[in-house]
């Protein structure tokens, strides 16, 4: 124990005596531990705030809208527009043995919504009750519509969380009635706040019951029960592209045209970006720790060149501890244990400020889609390994180097 609490002061003096020189090396590994963590941490932020956006439209959501088909079966010129209808939702809904759940949905964006103290015109929703299985639609007041608001045709309806503070600042409004073109509906309910950021888009939506809509505000085209597009679910998420060829094939029969015909569907699948996006950030993520691991590495380098500066300018020194009687195995371990300190201690301060400067930008406001970087543990575990062998390597080959001097060589090196 009294050797190694001697081998440790004399790496620290000799530290002390170099200290610019032992300053930049230590930098260079705190550099590459800092911006790996630090680079990964940002991708994974990224990760994280796409998915949290994906979430808030729904679990495993699909969306097909109305589209255009060719006029003719093989025409690439020529090209009619086709809506969507109920009996395309009944069909899918009936015999699509992949689809879990699906729901029609007329959407409207010329209504005027005028409370008692503002007028607002968001979108105006008409869905089933059910349609909140399917989206991610959190009630913060009130209640959600439920299926006899739907058979009975009920005037109610639910208020997004920016429709809710435009038409009624400040006030309750659960119970209070609005008018949507002139006709008066009561609040039902209200959602909380769905989002990140400045996009209110889906905060401006009020959603009243789908028959109610029908009744009320149909779809302004020549179609009379045309719908705005059709939310659906996969049974199971890896069986979303069968579930959407076997949509296609519903939509294409009924409209008449072939199912294979390149651009005739107007959708988004979720399933299918998220994993698009997940592929993008992984790659991202390789090349970020790709780069923290390079810069590690030339900080390692340089440790190893700083050591073997040591090892020559201690030339003489270690002929002398030698000559009275100092093993090679004690003059290896010494240098060893220099090398191994300045990484541990360099890549120890890397790890602290990487997380401190994560934990700053955690308290500071992100943009839409991105989370604050986030200190990854199987990254922090593979800096740990990488420093591991870097210090290995930083203090074995200058220390058997040195271990390597013979007595009498040394003493003759002025």
């Amino acid at each position: 124990m009294r050797v190694l609490l001697e081998i440790f002061g004399q790496t620290l003096s000799n530290l002390w005596a170099h200290k610019l020189r032992s300053f930049l090396t230590m930098f260079g590994i705190a550099w590459g531990v800092g911006s790996l963590l630090l680079l990964v941490g940002l991708g994974e932020g990224f990760r994280s705030g796409n998915r949290k956006q994906f979430d808030d439209l729904g679990e495993n959501v699909m969306f097909i809208w109305s589209g255009s088909a060719p006029a003719v079966a093989g025409s690439f010129n020529s090209r009619r527009q086709y809506y969507l209808t109920e009996k395309d939702f009944a069909d899918v809904k009936a015999e699509c043995k992949s689809v879990k759940e699906a729901a029609p949905v007329i959407m409207r964006s010329d209504v005027r919504a005028v409370s008692d103290y503002f007028t607002s015109s968001g979108q105006l929703m008409g869905v089933p009750a059910y349609f909140n299985q399917l989206r991610y639609l959190p009630i913060s007041q009130g209640r959600w519509l439920n299926q006899e608001d739907d058979d009975q045709k009920r005037a109610v309806i639910v208020l997004g969380d920016e429709a809710r503070r435009l038409l009624f600042p400040g006030r309750p409004s659960v119970g209070s009635t609005i008018l949507l073109n002139g006709i008066r509906y009561e609040v039902a309910g209200t959602l909380k706040r769905i989002g990140h950021g400045d996009n209110n888009t889906m905060n401006l939506r009020i959603f009243v019951p789908y028959q109610k809509m029908r009744q009320n505000f149909p779809l302004t085209v020549d179609v009379t029960d045309a719908i705005s597009f059709i939310n659906y679910q996969p049974l199971t998420r890896d069986g979303h592209d069968i579930a959407k060829l076997e949509v296609h094939k519903i939509i294409a029969r009924n409209h008449g045209f072939d199912y294979r015909a390149p651009d005739a569907f107007d959708e988004w699948d979720t399933i299918k970006t998220a994993e698009t996006v997940g592929k993008i950030f992984d790659a991202m993520n390789m090349f970020l720790g790709s780069v923290g691991l390079v810069t590690l590495a030339l900080g390692a380098i340089g440790i190893i060149n700083i050591m073997l500066v040591a090892v020559a300018d201690r030339t003489r020194e270690i002929g002398l501890r030698k000559a009275v009687g100092a093993t090679n195995s004690s003059i290896m371990f010494q240098f060893f244990v220099e090398g191994a300190f300045l990484t541990l201690i360099s890549g120890g301060i890397g790890i602290a400020g990487a997380a401190g400067l994560m934990a700053a930008l955690s308290s500071l406001p992100s943009p839409p889609g991105f989370d604050p970087p986030k200190l990854v543990a199987s990254t922090a575990v593979l800096a740990l390994i990488s420093l591991t062998i870097a210090g290995v390597a930083a203090g074995l080959y200058p220390a058997r180097r040195a271990a390597r001097l013979q007595p009498v060589d040394a003493l003759r090196k002025e």
